[in-house]
């Protein structure tokens, strides 16, 4: 890069910046998220054999034809006799093991045992048995099914491939139980139909992506249940609810709909039992009945990060014989949600999942006898030993032959019992060989009726649940190997990237402040302390990237280091402190600023580790719903005159700027409309024919005026008294304020009403510090930018979103659909969740308008003096340089921080989730700098157009 940067050069540059960025993350993305090792196939009868025993010697499952011949076949080779003939499994979506089981070893609260008290009637008299299942992160819908019913964990991105469900190809339990020839129906949820097309012979789905809709989709759940209970021709019947889960999602834990939710959820459990279990006079077979959850909720009600509240899920037996009357026994019980795949293969006759990394539950076989408790846990541990031996050296498996522990014939191996030490491997090999050594022990004294069988029994089951815990831990935390080159890679492009970015920007630099690279690069250029601190802020952001605590509270950083940035302006200014007009806006204008950043700081409690300290959005809530609406409806009137005011300012009477006025006017007034109206019952807006029909026409005006305004008013400001930057200038002005306008009502439609004061406040430090350039705040515009960039990520954590997953707003972004679209509402969902940062990316528009509109003094002298494409290279340089080049900084520096961290226990609770949204926060820069970039060219060369034929036209004349 010479000297004699050219704009068409920078943009080159610029964009292949970008590709570059584009493609490191990529490959780096793909190299790093891990793949569970899979095996390929399905369990069949080799399952029921010794795993080191010859394969080729099973019976050939394919001539059995026939699914009874099949079933018959597991079990005789199980050994384990089934008592049940028919499953209930019974899912409600985002259910807390809490709200049934209680927390610590306490009972529930109140409310929530008081609206379930026939389920807590099973509990007490022993005919139920509760779990907390710990269901691992991403705690979303789709990925925990498919841990339920195959028992293996999925990979972390499969928290992007919920909203796109595919057929399930890995052995699972459903495709089990169809091959033994059950009859399946499902009810409920769609993406059981997705995840085994063609499986079920009955179905009725009901999209899980609706959360306003909290009645409806369970009622049409429910509808079904008299026919279905009295009809004797299915095996598996699958009820998915989901109204709790969009209970939650609407109004979080404590909404006043959940325990009405509860008891309904409770009557289905008590109509089921009643009809399906104790009701004799059809003769219908044993059925077991078992309520699960798919995750849990926080206390906003959302999901998808790691806490213990969204992991916390529920697995609860109803009809087992546990032979517990005990309630406290009968609710403080821990498993993991994986474990129900093998216990539910086992209590049913079918083989264990291929890639299952569950175990028995405790206490689920306790019916059993003696031998066959054991034989379970034999079948379990084969299962999982054989997870291992596709992913252990073999030379760790020498000694091992076909039932060598039966016949004691193990050669090289010692069959006595020993202390298990040294690395995870071979603690693992130790583990199985002393399990199946006291198993063969025990076997052989049951043949002689010794007095020390029961003994035995008891260190044989001991030893399998040893070895069958740790193995369980060993494979669930096992993954494929990182592939180094392809990590490399990536991290290579993203610095490559970076490193233009930043060579662009000290190039920009040169020629706009005129000082010389060289001197730029080194410590002889001394820099200002507005300049230090913006580099100082960026240098704690990196280094805080290490630290998990940190992470969980960045925005602790944004929004001390913007505040003090905020009071370095007001230091500044008051320095050069007089009785002027201007200098009296600009004190106005910092104190403004700090006054809302105040405010937006304590709007909600962010992070993860101090939720419950009080917080601005949890006052009003206790205050009741009337002063959330109050403030929701004066948030958006003064939303809607502030936004108008800035098209009034420039002092323009053209009839397009009215008609623009108009129309967001109208905009306005439909927002209103549908806050008044439409969400008085908030939980109820999906089911309104009227508020989807409003919200859509919201959308199409504002779109309309939005898109309106970038490409009409230039064509329609051309102003013969006005320079030539003057005129583009104000077009500029006008565009950026309607965009800022536009977003901003568009984010009072789509949060959650709680946000409305928290919109109003950002745009009121949107135009202080519009009103502070306009005044000269005596600052270099590289550092301006920055500091707007800054200020949209303090937003950002200001509206309540965080580091995890759990705090993205799903319920917003359904609101006007009223047919389910993955990529409307991944579209509504990232608008919401970066309303902030897009907002003062957008407001840059106005932020060159109004520095053009107030040109005194400037590298530009005239039009006629300086090319375009030297106008645009400074107008437009730094608002596109300085956001790609902190985000490029910060991406790279945490691409490598997550490289280092790939070993650490906390790698996909927290720095995977902040990953994620440091990749979403790149799309976001990218696409704010790209709609920045395309409205300042337009606006220029239609100017230059306009101006270049009333030249003609007046040459000619």
């Amino acid at each position: 890069m010479t000297t004699a940067m050219t704009c068409t050069r920078l943009t080159l540059f610029t964009v292949a910046g970008i590709f570059i960025q584009i493609i490191g993350l990529s490959i780096f993305v793909f190299g790093f998220f891990p793949v569970k090792p899979t095996l390929s196939g399905v369990s069949g009868s080799e399952s029921y054999r010794d795993p080191f025993c010859d394969p080729s010697s099973n019976l050939n499952e394919s001539e059995l034809h026939h699914p009874e011949k099949l079933r018959l076949l597991y079990q005789e080779l199980s050994g384990i006799s089934s008592k049940y003939d028919r499953l209930i499994l019974m899912v409600i979506d985002g259910l807390p093991a809490e709200f049934v089981l209680g927390k610590d070893g306490q009972p529930p609260w109140k409310v929530w045992k008081e609206s379930m008290p026939y389920t807590q009637s099973l509990l007490a008299n022993g005919d139920a048995i509760g779990y907390h299942a710990k269901a691992a992160p991403p705690t979303v819908t789709m990925p925990r099914l498919k841990a339920m019913v195959s028992g293996a964990i999925g990979g972390f991105l499969d928290v992007a491939f919920n909203f796109n469900t595919q057929a399930l190809l890995d052995d699972n339990l459903l495709g089990q139980f169809f091959r033994i020839g059950w009859k399946m129906v499902m009810l409920g949820d769609e993406t059981w139909l997705k995840l085994f097309p063609g499986l079920f012979m009955r179905h009725d789905g009901v999209s899980s992506f609706f959360v306003k809709d909290t009645v409806q989709v369970d009622r049409n759940v429910s509808r079904h249940l008299p026919n279905e209970l009295n009809s004797d021709d299915w095996n598996l019947l699958i009820l998915h609810y989901l109204g709790l889960d969009h209970v939650g999602h609407t109004g979080g834990r404590n909404s006043p709909l959940m325990a009405g939710k509860l008891k309904e959820m409770d009557d289905i459990v008590r109509t089921m039992h009643l009809k399906a279990m104790m009701d004799r006079s059809h003769d219908q077979g044993q059925t077991l009945l078992i309520v699960v959850s798919d995750h849990g909720m926080t206390e906003n009600g959302n999901h998808g990060g790691s806490s213990y509240e969204e992991t916390d899920s529920l697995m609860l037996f109803i009809g087992l014989s546990s032979n517990i009357s005990d309630y406290t026994a009968a609710t403080n019980n821990v498993a993991f949600q994986v474990d129900l795949a093998p216990t539910l293969a086992l209590l049913f006759g079918v083989p264990i999942p291929k890639n299952n990394v569950g175990v028995l539950v405790p206490g689920t076989l306790n019916s059993l006898r003696d031998y066959e408790q054991l034989r379970a846990l034999e079948l379990n541990s084969w299962q999982l030993l054989r997870l291992m031996q596709a992913q252990m050296p073999s030379s760790l498996f020498e000694g091992f032959s076909c039932n060598c522990f039966v016949d004691g014939t193990c050669e090289g191996l010692s069959l006595d019992i020993s202390e298990c030490s040294g690395d995870k491997e071979k603690q693992l090999i130790c583990l199985f060989r002393n399990a199946a050594v006291l198993h063969g022990i025990w076997k052989s004294k049951k043949l002689t009726e010794s007095s020390s069988a029961m003994e035995d029994f008891s260190r044989a089951l001991n030893a399998y649940n040893t070895f069958l815990k740790t193995a369980s831990e060993w494979l669930a935390s096992k993954t494929t190997e990182k592939p180094v080159l392809l990590l490399g890679v990536g991290v290579s492009a993203m610095l490559l990237s970076c490193f233009v970015y930043v060579t662009l920007f000290l190039s920009l630099f040169k020629e706009f402040y005129h000082e010389p690279k060289d001197r730029v690069c080194n410590l002889s250029y001394r820099l200002k302390l507005e300049e230090v601190f913006i580099f100082a802020l960026l240098l704690i952001l990196v280094i805080s990237m290490g630290s998990s605590s940190m992470v969980e509270e960045e925005h602790y950083i944004w929004h001390f280091m913007v505040s003090t940035l905020h009071l370095l302006l007001l230091f500044k200014t008051a320095k050069s402190f007089n009785f002027s007009k201007g200098m009296n806006y600009k004190i106005g204008s910092i104190f403004s600023l700090l006054i809302c950043g105040r405010l937006l700081r304590g709007w909600h409690q962010g992070g993860v580790n101090w939720t419950y300290l009080p917080d601005i959005s949890k006052w009003l809530e206790q205050a009741g719903s009337g002063y959330i609406k109050w403030i929701q409806l004066i948030s958006n009137f003064l939303v809607i005159f502030l936004g108008l005011f800035p098209l009034f300012r420039t002092g323009s009477k053209k009839k397009s700027v009215r008609i623009l006025a108009f129309g967001f006017s109208t905009c306005g007034f439909l927002v209103l409309l549908h806050a008044g109206i439409y969400q008085d019952d908030m939980f109820e807006v999906s089911n309104e024919y009227g508020a989807t029909v409003t919200v859509k026409v919201i959308y199409l005006l504002l779109s309309t005026c939005a898109i309106g305004a970038a490409v009409v008013l230039p064509w329609f400001m051309l102003n013969k008294e006005k320079s030539f930057l003057a005129e583009a200038g104000d077009c500029l002005y006008l565009i950026g304020s309607e965009y800022i306008l536009c977003w901003c009502l568009l984010q009072l439609l789509l949060q959650q009403p709680i946000n409305s004061g928290a919109i109003l406040l950002l745009l009121i430090q949107i135009l202080a510090i519009s009103c502070l350039s306009s005044n000269g705040l005596q600052v270099n515009e590289w550092v301006e930018i920055a500091a707007l960039y800054y200020m949209g990520m303090t937003g950002h954590f200001a509206l309540g979103n965080s580091n995890t997953l759990a705090t993205i707003d799903v319920a917003g972004a359904f609101i006007g659909i009223s047919s389910h679209s993955t990529i409307l509402s991944g579209i509504l969902m990232f608008m919401i969740t970066y309303a902030s940062p897009l907002l003062f990316l957008l407001c840059l528009v106005m932020y060159i308008g109004a520095k053009l509109r107030n040109h005194s003094h400037s590298t530009i002298s005239t039009h006629r003096e300086t090319s375009l494409g030297q106008i645009l290279k400074l107008k437009l340089g730094f608002p596109c340089l300085v956001p790609l080049c902190i985000n490029s900084i910060l991406l790279t520096a945490y691409t490598v921080v997550l490289l280092l961290m790939r070993n650490h226990l906390f790698v996909w609770s927290v720095f995977s989730p902040k990953y994620l949204y440091v990749c979403a926060t790149t799309l976001c820069t990218y696409i704010g700098v790209c709609i920045v970039a395309i409205t300042v060219t337009y606006t220029f060369f239609v100017t230059t157009f306009l101006r270049s034929n009333r030249t003609t036209r007046h040459n000619i004349s």
